[in-house]
């Protein structure tokens, strides 16, 4: 019977050391080393799709536009802000146009169905 009695008491105290080695050990930060590489791969990413990294301090005029077809584009852009193109809409292409052979069914040539 001694022997269950003391049995509780070593294993409380290393309960309490394995509890506390697994409270410390989720305090520990596994960061660092993704910390230092943020942002890398963004940055790659828009080092790759540069064409020019020095363009902005090239001040040689632009070649091939002349510069009544460069305001007629920039007036045609600005124009479809005010009055966008009107839209077709793709649902009805091809769909209920009267005919006979278009849907498969006949509809007696009224144009209602019955």
């Amino acid at each position: 019977m001694d022997t269950l009695k003391s049995k509780p008491a070593l294993f409380t105290p290393a309960l309490s050391l394995l509890l506390a080695t697994l409270a410390l050990a989720g305090c520990a930060t596994t960061t660092p080393m993704l910390d230092d590489h943020f942002g890398e791969a963004v940055n790659a990413a828009k080092a790759q799709q540069t064409l020019n990294p020095d363009a902005s301090l090239n001040t040689d005029a632009v070649a091939g536009v002349d510069g009544q077809a460069a305001k007629g584009a920039v007036d045609r852009y600005q124009r479809s802000f005010v009055q966008p193109p009107a839209s077709t809409n793709i649902f009805n292409i091809g769909v209920g146009s009267g005919g006979v052979g278009s849907s498969g069914m006949s509809s007696g040539g009224t144009g209602t169905l019955r």
